[in-house]
């Protein structure tokens, strides 16, 4: 589906010191030249939903431009449903959609239904399709009445929910999301990722997916890409990555001691206790040395186990030690 192989794309800016005489003497000076990308490659499979992360300036938005033939690329290849982007504009963007967190794709003054018909005739969807995905999308997205409220009325909540119906009224066949969740509070947040796992799920829609916000990665993707200073870096599955950057759980136990010291495996030590007789044990376990089960076997034998949870490291500290591990 998405096939991109040795891109690279270098623009050119010219650097100044603040001050009018600086001004005049850097229109003498050369550009210098800043690598956005720099050879990536990757691909993404037909209904796959990957997450592209990595740091400000990275080069995600530069890549999403050149996918989406917003920007020619200095080198490299990129098909996407067997079609170049920048050469092949108008029939590679009526296969596509894409959702920028940041910019609007509405209409600011009109009502929503008259984006959306705007879309429509500049998408050339028939009207029995373009009608039966309305119903759907506001159905599935809870539009209701926002359809008839302009733009510039809306929460921000509101009109990135009319945001992601108007990218997909054209049935595209792969959705580019650029923070999509941007702003939003938690019960949007939840709306719309919901909205992303069943429109992938039910439309098999290939979703590639850019975002600061490491839930919206744990909670939709399984495939991460990470980019930094406009090289891939690092490219795998997400329980990968986390079992290998964060292999020490917490572990909370509670129960009834038995008799006896209590004995702790190797690679396990004890954070905190509270309680005689009936005690909450708060545990850190490396798991590269004592697997969960493991240890949950050792405890059942010393204590009468009421209740146990564990804990893994959450996204943000696995992606900040990659960040780290890269020095991005």
């Amino acid at each position: 589906m998405i096939e991109v192989q040795h891109l690279s794309k270098t623009f050119y800016v010219r650097r100044r010191e603040s001050g009018l005489k600086n001004a005049a003497a850097a229109l003498f000076k050369k550009r210098e030249p800043v690598p956005a990308l720099q050879d990536i490659s990757f691909s993404v499979a037909d209904g796959e939903m990957v997450g592209y992360i990595g740091p400000n300036g990275a080069g995600k938005s530069t890549t999403i431009k050149v996918m989406t033939g917003v920007l020619t690329p200095d080198n490299g290849i990129c098909r996407i449903d067997g079609r170049t982007p920048w050469k092949e504009r108008k029939a590679h963007v009526a296969r596509i959609g894409v959702v920028f967190g940041q910019r609007s794709q509405l209409w600011w003054d009109l009502p929503v239904n008259d984006s959306f018909d705007l879309i429509r005739d500049i998408y050339r969807v028939p009207e029995d399709r373009y009608r039966k995905n309305v119903r759907e999308l506001s159905e599935m997205l809870s539009l209701g009445e926002i359809l008839r409220t302009p733009a510039r009325q809306l929460s921000l909540g509101q009109r990135m929910r009319c945001e992601i119906a108007a990218s997909l009224l054209h049935d595209p066949k792969v959705l580019f999301l650029d923070e999509p969740t941007i702003g939003l509070d938690a019960a949007s947040k939840l709306a719309v990722r919901e909205f992303i796992r069943s429109l992938n799920r039910t439309r098999g829609t290939t979703i590639l997916l850019t975002t600061h916000d490491m839930q919206d990665i744990e909670a939709l993707t399984r495939r991460i890409i990470l980019i930094g200073k406009g090289r891939i870096l690092l490219d795998g599955p997400l329980e990968d990555l986390k079992e290998t950057l964060s292999p020490v759980r917490t572990v909370i136990a509670s129960g009834r001691e038995k008799a006896g010291a209590l004995s702790l495996p190797e690679g396990v030590s004890l954070l905190s206790r509270q309680g005689e007789g009936n005690v909450r044990l708060t545990l850190s376990a490396d798991t590269r040395l004592s697997p969960v089960p493991a240890l949950i076997e050792s405890l059942s034998r010393q204590m009468e186990l009421s209740d146990l949870s564990v804990e893994q490291a959450s996204m943000d500290e696995v992606v900040l030690s990659l960040y780290k591990q890269y020095k991005i």
